[in-house]
């Protein structure tokens, strides 16, 4: 009768609980869209290039670019969330005839859409983090999941290249064969933190114009936008010891 008796009074106070971390979710949007990337790009070498991997793959990416529009839909105004959603229902047609239609022609397009759509977001998130002068926790995290919408965005933009160009990329494993998502992704993290080209070199006059774009998008990002909101949180700190 006691551990009923206690289960009962629990029972309350777990559900309580449960409401109390739904409610701390709901107010940093910004760490789940963040989480799910970094899942994403932990998961993608375990299933890539099998059938059941390229669909899984196809799962996450839609549930990034839901996650996405919903961060968009919650920052922006209403003409940046009509922009985001057009893309993002144009990115998942696109993908769907490319793989599943058959119409691989359609790739390099598809990837080009794509980048256009987390492009989009990562500038929405951007303008969403300069407007407040005050740096909130979900800004914090805002910052780390725009970086990971940027990366998302330039292996995108590498991987229409490569359709359009194929051996514009080497690496140093497999040199003359096209790039995996997974490289792609590596490089463009790479570049975007400015820690250097590493294994992954492009050849083209096109995809070094790229790879020298996303070194300069990573500074500025890292220059504008990171070392305001660290300004800014240091501001708000000495602020309330005054």
């Amino acid at each position: 009768m006691i551990g009923d008796r206690n289960s009962v009074v629990d029972e309350p106070a777990a559900r309580l609980a449960r409401l109390r971390l739904l409610a701390q979710v709901g107010r940093h949007p910004s760490a789940i869209l963040l989480l799910a990337q970094l899942v994403a790009l932990l998961a993608y070498p375990f299933f890539e290039g099998t059938p059941a991997g390229n669909a899984a793959f196809g799962v996450l990416g839609v549930v990034v670019l839901l996650l996405a529009l919903r961060m968009v839909n919650r920052t922006s105004g209403h003409t940046r969330v009509l922009v985001a959603a057009v893309l993002a229902v144009a990115a998942v047609a696109s993908n769907l005839l490319a793989t599943l239609g058959g119409m691989t022609w359609l790739a390099p397009w598809s990837a080009a859409i794509d980048a256009l759509f987390y492009f989009h977001a990562a500038a929405c998130l951007v303008a969403y983090m300069l407007a407040d002068r005050r740096a909130t926790r979900d800004e914090l995290f805002c910052a780390g999941a725009t970086f990971t919408l940027l990366a998302w965005a330039f292996a995108y933009t590498f991987a229409a290249c490569q359709a359009l160009q194929p051996g514009c990329l080497a690496a140093a494993v497999n040199p003359d064969a096209p790039r995996t998502w997974t490289e792609l992704l590596f490089f463009s993290f790479v570049l975007l933190s400015s820690t250097g080209i590493g294994d992954i070199i492009p050849l083209t006059s096109q995809a070094r114009a790229l790879a020298s774009l996303e070194i300069f998008v990573g500074v500025m990002y890292l220059a504008l936008v990171v070392s305001r909101l660290i300004g800014l949180s240091l501001l708000a700190r000495s602020e309330s010891k005054a």
